[in-house]
């Protein structure tokens, strides 16, 4: 009769897996909602992307930056700066002499009870920002980012008639915001300076 085995199932270590699998590390351009997605796929990141069409009144840039490391170059991003964002982190590229690692974040919104909410107008805004990426060549991107920069690709000619009707949109319409006050934040590529919410370390 054989004796039952003693021998301990084989257990995998899904955590480093898991957590490896979320920050998308294996790719050059990253996507991930709110603070929270930031400190996940930013923390290797040399640029993340800060994303926030049509911000609160208090945007969570504290918060932002304390969960990345302090090496890490962070800007704003969005539809009316896509093209100016992809060339200054091209620029910031030839800078480092290497491949540069971009995380894109959407801000998206905070309910009453304090949960994240997909927004329409960040999901485009970082979708643009990912396609200007990929027309200056830095195209190796995540299926999170390649669904964003889908988004934005297909709706293009929409944007800006998604962007005032979108909840966010509303919401600032009924708070006294007038379309035409919100319409240029939806303008693809009108603007071209960058705001850098923390520039990149010298050192590098």
């Amino acid at each position: 009769m054989t004796e039952p085995s003693t021998a301990q199932p084989r257990v995998q270590n899904t955590q480093h897996a898991q957590t490896s699998a979320h920050a998308q590390t294996k790719y050059q351009v990253r996507f991930d909602w709110g603070v929270d997605g930031a400190a996940t796929v930013g923390q290797d990141a040399d640029i993340v992307v800060w994303v926030d069409v049509l911000p609160a009144e208090e945007p969570p840039i504290a918060s932002l930056l304390a969960v990345l490391p302090a090496s890490t170059a962070v800007v704003a991003g969005g539809l009316s700066t896509a093209s100016a964002v992809a060339r200054w982190i091209l620029d910031e590229q030839v800078r480092l002499g290497r491949r540069a690692m971009v995380s894109i974040v959407a801000a998206g919104a905070v309910t009453p009870t304090g949960a994240l909410r997909f927004t329409a107008e960040d999901q485009l805004g970082a979708g643009a920002v990912i396609d200007a990426l990929a027309v200056a060549g830095i195209d190796y991107a995540s299926p999170e980012a390649a669904v964003a920069c889908a988004a934005f690709t297909g709706l293009r000619g929409a944007v800006a008639h998604l962007l005032t009707a979108s909840v966010s949109g509303q919401e600032q319409v009924a708070a006294g915001r007038t379309p035409a006050e919100l319409a240029p934040l939806g303008r693809v590529d009108t603007e071209t300076s960058v705001s850098v919410l923390r520039a990149p370390t010298a050192s590098e």
